[in-house]
């Protein structure tokens, strides 16, 4: 007879031991980047999207709590090097403060507390703690940059459905009209919070019935492609309800509610099918608990030090590149026209993009004399960027947040005396716009947000100055889409007057 392995019991000092030294890393990071953690909580707290990080903290007690008789007689042993991932995250975290990409720095800190954590305890109780250590991941409140795919790839099914059901479709982008309505798919619509709802609950589920790792993979790919399927069959029964009932039904708030149900039920029966291959109790007996190990040696406290040392450093540099500014203004005016061009000023009336926190902006309309051809130039110059003066930020774009009624959709690349620059046709209810939106930063014309981003952020750090400017040139899209070609025949036009446009920019302070 082959006797069994013993099996570790619940040291209740060794665990009390583990748990203080998981309280001291969550105390200190929250300490030193209290804002950043502020902010996280808020985003739990107001969205809707991010709920559930509210019960990250409370899950992730739980899990260890639960792992309580695997820890044995293991004590922390913290391991120095990990210093080395902790200072890759602490860049993160400090490089999405500087270029004000708040993702960034909010999967900064989570990763860095993460980190913290694995570098306090060692590598045999990380091992241990590996689930709960990685479910702290859904903490970080980041999803947003899926929003467009989503939303696209909804549409298109939406569409495709409709049109096999028999109901004429026409659509622009993201708006389609039917017989009977006019529907846009928006942010609500995109499944973003079934995703990440599922994901994060099907992650849960697969740790706490299946032992192996290959099963708990194959249903976290279930877990993912269930909810985008579903949004997809959701947002076309909702349509199609509105259409067989006159719009009666599913419309306003209705479609939502209906939404949920429907996803209620999917990620319901997803669960129940998952349950018919879970592994018994035996198996996680055998695949988990270790055996009863050896006395360990006394941990090296002073191994943490230089990951306590690191995650200290990145809030007192990022002070002190960040140092006050006083409030002032900055006053210049528009390229004069070229030859052959005429400039007026902007009636009220007249489309205009939304920027805020700049340090001054000027806007002026362009008439060609021999065709009266127009394009309207706004500009806008940003210095000192903070939070609340950035040029790069969510709320800045072509159109205003929020507003169901604007549909932007990709236009052809011009190629222009500046570079090659990317078109947008803007469709509300009243305007038909060519659009075409350009950056300069530190001398160099950029049109990717993220390009600007980064230079930005590499600008601070090397103590450079960081003023720039964002032009957005419109002209009416036209028949034949001539409003691209009247851009790009204005921008080749002032071309070196638009590069030069920063140049003679005047100070302005306050009274």
């Amino acid at each position: 007879m082959v006797r069994a392995a013993p099996v570790a019991r619940a040291d209740g000092a060794a665990f009390r031991r583990v748990v203080l030294v998981q309280l001291a890393v969550l105390l200190w990071c929250i300490a030193w980047y209290w804002p950043t953690a502020v902010e996280i909580g808020a985003i739990w707290w107001r969205s809707e999207t991010y709920a559930h990080g509210l019960i990250v903290l409370p899950v992730y007690a739980w899990l260890i709590w639960r792992a309580r008789d695997r820890v044995g007689g293991l004590s922390p042993q913290p391991v120095a090097w990990m210093a080395l991932p902790a200072a890759g995250a602490g860049l993160l975290w400090l490089l999405g403060q500087l270029a004000s990409v708040a993702a960034a720095a909010h999967a900064g800190l989570v990763l860095l507390i993460v980190i913290g954590l694995v570098a306090a305890m060692g590598w045999k109780l990380a091992r241990v703690f590996m689930f709960p250590l990685a479910f702290l991941l859904f903490g970080i409140p980041i999803g947003d940059f899926l929003l467009p795919a989503l939303m696209n790839y909804t549409a298109e099914f939406t569409i495709m459905a409709l049109r096999l059901s028999g109901v004429p479709v026409y659509q622009e982008g993201l708006h389609f009209v039917i017989p009977n309505g006019r529907w846009s798919v928006v942010e609500a619509c995109s499944g973003i919070r079934y995703l990440i709802a599922s994901m994060m609950i099907g992650s849960l589920y697969a740790y706490l019935s299946y032992a192996g790792l290959r099963k708990r993979c194959l249903f976290m790919l279930v877990a993912i492609a269930v909810p985008i399927v579903a949004n997809w069959l959701r947002a076309y029964m909702i349509v199609m309800l509105g259409y067989l009932s006159n719009n009666e039904i599913a419309a306003g708030v209705d479609h939502l509610i209906y939404g949920w149900v429907f996803f209620g039920v999917v990620i319901m029966l997803m669960f129940m099918i998952g349950q018919r291959w879970a592994d018994p109790e035996s198996a996680f007996a055998r695949s988990d608990v270790p055996a009863v190990l050896p006395a360990q040696t006394r941990s090296r406290w002073w191994a943490m030090l230089p990951v306590a040392a690191v995650s200290l450093a990145f809030p007192l540099l990022l002070a002190r590149i960040e140092m006050p500014v006083d409030a002032y203004a900055v006053r210049y005016e528009l390229p004069a026209p070229a030859v052959g061009w005429v400039l007026a000023p902007p009636t009220d009336a007249m489309y205009k993009p939304v920027y805020q926190g700049f340090r001054g902006e000027a806007m002026g309309v362009y008439t060609r004399i021999d065709d009266g051809a127009t394009v309207l130039l706004y500009t806008a110059l940003f210095a000192d960027q903070r939070n609340g003066s950035e040029m790069i930020t969510w709320a800045n774009d072509l159109a205003p947040k929020g507003d169901h009624s604007v549909n932007l959709l990709g236009g052809p690349a011009l190629e222009t005396s500046i570079g090659q620059i990317p078109g947008v046709v803007l469709i509300d209810r009243n305007d038909r716009l060519a659009i075409a939106r350009w950056y300069k930063v530190d001398g160099r014309v950029l049109t990717r947000d993220w390009e600007v981003k980064l230079r930005l952020a590499g600008d601070k750090l090397a103590g450079r100055r960081d003023a720039s400017m964002v032009f957005v040139a419109s002209a009416p899209l036209g028949e034949d889409r001539e409003g691209f070609k009247h851009i790009q025949a204005f921008v080749d036009a002032h071309g070196d007057a638009l590069h030069r446009a920063d140049e003679a920019a005047e100070r302005v302070l306050p009274r």
